[in-house]
C-alpha cells in the first residue's frame, strides 16, 4: 500500500504542478488523464466535462492517436454510460464494458474497450467530469483497491480543476480591466488633447482672412498638439502589447485565445500553426489583433458552426487565415465589421489585407506580411 500511496501522491503532484505553472483548463485536464492513465496502467484514459447541451464542453483522452480521433468524429454525447455516470455521480467497474445493460454503441473508428474503470471528479454534489480508464495492462481487469485509487485521485484532481477555471477567471477579468484603463487614458489624455486641437482648427479658420498673422499662430498650435496627441496615442499603443506576447510569443497566445473561445462559444474554433520565426514586435500586435477582430466578428456574428485560424510562414511570409463557414456578407455592407481596422492594421507593419465574402458561404480574412 505505500507504493500505491507513492504514486497517488507524485501524480497528483503533477497535476497541482500544471496548476502553478498557469496552464489553461484543457492543460490541467490533459495532465490528469495522463496522471490516472499511468496511475492505474490503462491502455485507454479519457475525462470528459459535460456542458448544458448534452455533449461534453471538453473531452480529452489519452492512447488514441490523432488518426484515431479524426476517424471517431465528433466530441461523444452523454448517452449510454458517460451519460449514467454523469446522472447518477457514482463509481463504475466493469469487466466487460459491452455487456453492462447502460451499454449502446460506439462509432465505427472507435477502439474495442473490455475492462472499465470511471470515477466521478465531484465539487460537493456537483458533478465537474468523470475520468474514465479502459483495458488495464496488467493483471485481469481493475480491483476494488484500484478503484478506491482512482476515488482518492479524482478528489485532488477536483481541487486542480477548479483552480484552473478560477485562474482562467481570473485572466479574463483582468483582460477586461485592462481594456476598461485603456479607455480612461485614451479619454483622459488623448480626447482631451483632440478636442483643444479641433478649438484651435476652427480659430484660425475664423481669422485666415481677418488676421492672418493670428491665425498662423493657432495653426503651429494645431501643429503641436497633433504631435503631443500623436506621441500619446503611441504611448497608449505600446501599453496595449498584450504581456502574454513577451511571455509566450504569438504563436502560444494566439492557441490560448482560439482554446478560450472554443470554450466559451458553441462554435467550434480550432487553430493550426507551423513553426514561426522571430518576429517584430509590431508585426505580433498586429497579427493578433487582426486575429482577434477576426474571430470577433466569426463568432458572434457570423452564425458559423466551425472556425479555423492558421497561422504559416513561407519564403519569407508571414500568412493569417481566419475561416467560417457562417452566412457571409455583401463585402460593399461591411464598414460595421471592423475590416477598416483590420486592413489599416496590416497596412501599418507594410502588409495586405484581403476579405473574401459570399452571403451564404462563409467568410474567409486573409493577412500576409514580409518579414
Amino acid at each position: 500500500m505505500t507504493s500505491d500511496r507513492d504514486e497517488i501522491l507524485q501524480a497528483v503532484s503533477s497535476a497541482v504542478l500544471a496548476v502553478t505553472r498557469h496552464l489553461s483548463v484543457r492543460e490541467v485536464l490533459q495532465v490528469i488523464v495522463r496522471s490516472a492513465q499511468r496511475l492505474l496502467d490503462a491502455r485507454y484514459a479519457a475525462l470528459g466535462v459535460p456542458d448544458d447541451d448534452g455533449s461534453f464542453a471538453e473531452f480529452v483522452a489519452e492512447g488514441l492517436t490523432d488518426k484515431q480521433w479524426d476517424a471517431i468524429g465528433p466530441l461523444p454525447r452523454q448517452h449510454g454510460m458517460l451519460g449514467a455516470m454523469l446522472r447518477d455521480g457514482t463509481p463504475v467497474r466493469l469487466p466487460d464494458l459491452r455487456k453492462d445493460e447502460r451499454f449502446e454503441w460506439w462509432p465505427k473508428a472507435h477502439p474495442v474497450m473490455k475492462d472499465f474503470l470511471g470515477v466521478p471528479i465531484r465539487d460537493g454534489e456537483q458533478v465537474l467530469g468523470i475520468i474514465f480508464l479502459a483495458n488495464k495492462r496488467t493483471g485481469r481487469g481493475f480491483t476494488q483497491e484500484d478503484q478506491e485509487l482512482l476515488t482518492l485521485f479524482a478528489a485532488h484532481a477536483a481541487i486542480a480543476l477548479i483552480n484552473a477555471r478560477l485562474y482562467e477567471r481570473g485572466r479574463e477579468l483582468a483582460m477586461l480591466e485592462e481594456r476598461n484603463r485603456v479607455a480612461r487614458e485614451l479619454h483622459d489624455a488623448v480626447t482631451q488633447k483632440l478636442f483643444s486641437l479641433r478649438l484651435s482648427a476652427q480659430a484660425a479658420g475664423a481669422m485666415l482672412d481677418k488676421a492672418p498673422d493670428k491665425a498662423a499662430a493657432e495653426l503651429e498650435r494645431v501643429q503641436r498638439l497633433a504631435g503631443e496627441a500623436l506621441a500619446e496615442l503611441r504611448a497608449v499603443i505600446v501599453e496595449l502589447r498584450p504581456a502574454e506576447l513577451d511571455r509566450h510569443g504569438l504563436s502560444e497566445t494566439l492557441r490560448k485565445h482560439v482554446r478560450l473561445l472554443d470554450r466559451l462559444h458553441p462554435v467550434a474554433v480550432t487553430f493550426e500553426c507551423g513553426e514561426l520565426p522571430p518576429l517584430d514586435s509590431a508585426v505580433e500586435v498586429a497579427v493578433l489583433r487582426v486575429a482577434q477582430e477576426a474571430l470577433h466578428n466569426a463568432v458572434r456574428h457570423s452564425g458559423a458552426a466551425t472556425v479555423s485560424v492558421r497561422l504559416a510562414y513561407a519564403d519569407g511570409r508571414l500568412e493569417l487565415v481566419v475561416r467560417d463557414d457562417g452566412s457571409g456578407f455583401e463585402q460593399a455592407e461591411s464598414r460595421g465589421l471592423g475590416l477598416v481596422s483590420m486592413r489599416d492594421r496590416a497596412e501599418a507593419i507594410g502588409g495586405e489585407l484581403r476579405v473574401d465574402s459570399v452571403p451564404g458561404a462563409g467568410t474567409t480574412v486573409r493577412m500576409e506580411v514580409s518579414r
